[in-house]
């Protein structure tokens, strides 16, 4: 199960371990102004960082193709799923505020990444609490009481499963690195609590009869079952007093 609370600096953080994968999450919040475009929204940043240290196949420097594409792919779940509306990020309607930077870093690579990258991002949500900030009225300056925090408001939780396939055959669920080398196609698909289909991520490779595509996102409700009592499990023991 993932564990919560993982990093004491953090506004909300939590570390998830699947077969020889293990990512960890950290969420911070910043105060700033919104987008005029956007006068009643917040933002919700997130970055998937692939260290050297989490495999020796990846190396120093700017984020690579894989790491980019993970970044981009939990900011789509972010979008389409409405996990956390970014409405609830205002604090004043065109002044001020929240940005969520959701800062992903693999600790441990084996496969799988977005499927635990996914349910850190949600475990940590989930353990947030945001300090209490109001406007004074007549400097019309920001006051932080950090005394006061507030969890966010978890709309819906999005959980991804990761498919490889070979030659439209065979089809394994949480593959290993190595696994989904040998693969011919790859595959996640995320859903929510109401079986909705969130995202569907499949960068090429064999195509996918209609048949196995309902077949992965019949396992995919079946898992998301599993993952949310666990992930409520873990963030309900944080809210109990010790």
């Amino acid at each position: 199960p993932p564990t919560s609370s993982s990093i004491s600096t953090a506004d909300g953080s939590a570390l998830v371990k699947i077969g020889n994968t293990t990512v960890m999450c950290g969420i911070k919040g910043e105060l700033t102004s919104p987008a005029v475009d956007a006068p009643n929204k917040g933002y919700i940043v997130p970055n998937v960082d692939l260290p050297p240290l989490c495999s020796s196949r990846f190396r120093p420097g700017p984020p690579g193709e894989q790491a980019q594409a993970a970044s981009q792919f939990i900011a789509d779940v972010i979008e389409s799923s409405a996990v956390v509306q970014k409405e609830d990020l205002c604090i004043v309607k065109g002044k001020l505020c929240w940005v969520l930077y959701c800062d992903i870093m693999c600790l441990d690579y084996d496969g799988n990444l977005l499927d635990a990258c996914l349910i850190a991002l949600l475990a940590a949500l989930k353990n947030a609490r945001l300090p209490e900030v109001t406007v004074n009225k007549e400097t019309e300056v920001p006051e932080v009481t950090l005394e006061n925090r507030r969890g966010l408001n978890i709309h819906k939780h999005p959980v991804g499963a990761s498919f490889i396939v070979f030659d439209d055959s065979i089809m394994i669920v949480d593959p290993t690195a190595e696994e989904e080398s040998l693969s011919t196609a790859t595959i996640t698909v995320v859903t929510d609590e109401e079986e909705r289909l969130c995202a569907l991520h499949k960068p090429g490779g064999t195509s996918l009869s209609g048949e196995k595509l309902q077949d992965c996102i019949s396992r995919a409700t079946t898992r998301h079952r599993e993952v949310r009592k666990l992930i409520d499990k873990v963030t309900q023991s944080d809210k109990t007093p010790k």
